[in-house]
């Protein structure tokens, strides 16, 4: 089971987009890091709700993706966010294991 549920993410991420408030601020009214906060507000943009989600069954990727993933780190010096959004992943944490 995850932390946080779909529905708090997007709360948190619809609050910090309205302007009101940044990062720290919100983070702290809701107790959470401003590094998940940051990160859960990047996968919205680029991918909506879906962003947000945890997927509920594990995806299996080939060898040839891995090493394009790894492959396109390298070369462009991307971060493990940049190149899961590049690939459409919605989690950097993918890249990272």
């Amino acid at each position: 089971m995850t932390k946080y549920n779909e529905e708090f993410k997007l709360m948190v991420v619809q609050e910090y987009l309205s302007g009101s408030l940044g990062y720290r601020a919100i983070a702290k009214k809701y107790g959470v890091g401003a590094t998940p906060l940051r990160k859960w507000v990047r996968a919205y943009k680029e991918f909506g709700c879906s962003g947000l989600s945890v997927k509920k069954t594990k995806q299996f990727y080939s060898v040839q993706f891995k090493l394009d993933v790894l492959s396109y780190m390298k070369r462009t010096g991307a971060s493990h966010q940049d190149t899961a959004i590049h690939f459409n992943l919605n989690d950097p944490t993918l890249v990272a294991s």
